[in-house]
């Protein structure tokens, strides 16, 4: 909801829905403090308002090209990735949650893609939740439209899902991010582009992007991420 500061700065007025993955989303941005993400104004805890800059001119990453975008969150997700702990949800216990979901989720849709894949998720999760290196505040839905241009700086990262995990973990949501370009081709080239230059692990990063976009895949968005997690497979 678009709002206005007494002093007529103009702002965003967002009542976050209650969700495991909107938890400590003030704390996130709090933390951030206005570096390379919208700024939080104020903030309201018991019916979850918060109060943020507003991004003007609004308009969001994913209408740039795949390497333009890429480049900006080339720049981005280094400035995101803060030491952290407490408060935030550790990217173990939420690989722990899919690991317990994502069977009787895909039992309960009709099998609604081939348990190779399903099969693949869960031994990536396993294998790459208790080997994780050092851990940072990670936007786990940081993809082409939760960036947006804006004045204070070029671009901002807004709608952060907080946890704290492994930075190759931050890969996952932009390997997936069909709206940067949905083609085999460009699933691999933002996994390669991103693990390389940022000087991360492909095959966790790989590892995190399957495991992720499987245990995401519902709604109307479901054919993209399966599709998706086909390609990571084959990317091994």
């Amino acid at each position: 909801m678009r709002a206005e500061l007494r002093d007529g700065t103009p702002a965003v007025l967002k009542l976050v829905y209650p969700h495991r993955e909107s938890e400590h989303e003030a704390d996130a941005l709090e933390l951030w403090d206005g570096e390379g993400a919208v700024r939080l104004l104020a903030r309201d805890d018991e019916p979850g308002a918060l109060l943020l800059e507003r991004c003007e001119p609004g308009t969001y990453l994913s209408e740039r090209s795949q390497e333009e975008a890429l480049d900006v969150l080339v720049g981005l997700l280094p400035r995101l990735w803060k030491l952290v702990g407490a408060p935030f949800r550790p990217l173990a216990e939420e690989a722990a949650w899919w690991l317990q979901t994502l069977p009787s989720g895909w039992e309960a849709a009709g099998r609604p893609y081939e348990r190779r894949l399903l099969e693949a998720a869960l031994e990536a999760l396993r294998e790459l939740a208790p080997t994780q290196g050092e851990q940072v505040l990670v936007h786990q839905d940081l993809h082409g439209e939760n960036v947006l241009a804006a004045q204070r700086e070029p671009w901002l990262a807004i709608d952060p899902k907080p946890l704290a995990g492994e930075r190759e973990f931050a890969l996952a949501s932009i390997v997936r991010s069909f709206e940067l370009g949905e083609t085999r081709a460009d699933v691999v080239h933002r996994l390669d582009r991103l693990s390389a230059e940022l000087g991360l692990d492909r095959e966790r990063a790989r590892g995190w992007a399957l495991g992720q976009t499987l245990a995401w895949a519902d709604g109307d968005h479901m054919s993209h991420h399966v599709q998706t997690a086909r390609w990571l497979v084959e990317a091994a």
